[in-house]
């Protein structure tokens, strides 16, 4: 065998070496990371290996250092859980509509639901004028935070503050009235 293969197998071992110890050592806790944000085993071990195929050739690059790997690893399957996230949410929820009894998911009274309605009117009406614009548009009307954010000519953080505030007050809102009745 020529000098250059035998460095060649020699390298090449080498870096199964190490991708056997950076797997080794890392992969119970990225496994435990990513179990616990989808609490299913069998995508949970699907998405580790995707995680070691995705962020392995750049370890082995160096540009990670060794006590860095973990943290690495865990943001290489935070994108991927992400994506995976987004596709489902792309293709919404299968229902098997023969298995819902309309009887039993119809709602008893109608004019239940009507005071309900004015009710959260009525409480949308003592938000500020900003708070509830956001609100229409990020809950009612199913607007992007981004959207909303263009719409409105503000910071999507600036949104998504002033919704978290406008929900906040709305809970308190309707608190105060669940108490009153």
């Amino acid at each position: 065998m020529s000098d250059n293969k035998h460095a060649r197998k020699i390298g090449h071992d080498a870096d199964l070496n190490s991708i056997e110890e950076i797997c080794s050592a890392t992969w119970e806790k990225v496994y435990r990371y990513i179990y616990y944000k989808v609490q299913n085993r069998e995508e949970a071990e699907d998405i580790t290996q995707e995680t070691y195929v995705k962020a392995i050739p750049f370890l082995q690059k160096g540009g990670i250092q060794p006590e860095k790997y973990s943290g690495y690893l865990r943001s290489v399957a935070l994108n991927l859980l992400r994506d995976v996230w987004r596709k489902k949410k792309r293709r919404g929820t299968h229902v098997n509509l023969e298995m819902i009894n309309p009887l039993e998911s119809a709602i008893d009274d109608a004019t239940e639901m009507s005071a309900q309605r004015m009710v959260i009117e009525k409480a949308l009406t003592q938000l500020k004028k900003e708070q509830r614009t956001i609100i229409e548009l990020r809950i009612l009307q199913g607007y992007s935070v981004a959207d909303t954010a263009k719409l409105m000519n503000k910071t999507e953080a600036n949104i998504r503050v002033i919704q978290y505030r406008a929900i906040q007050k709305l809970s308190e809102i309707l608190n105060a009235h669940e108490k009153e009745e």
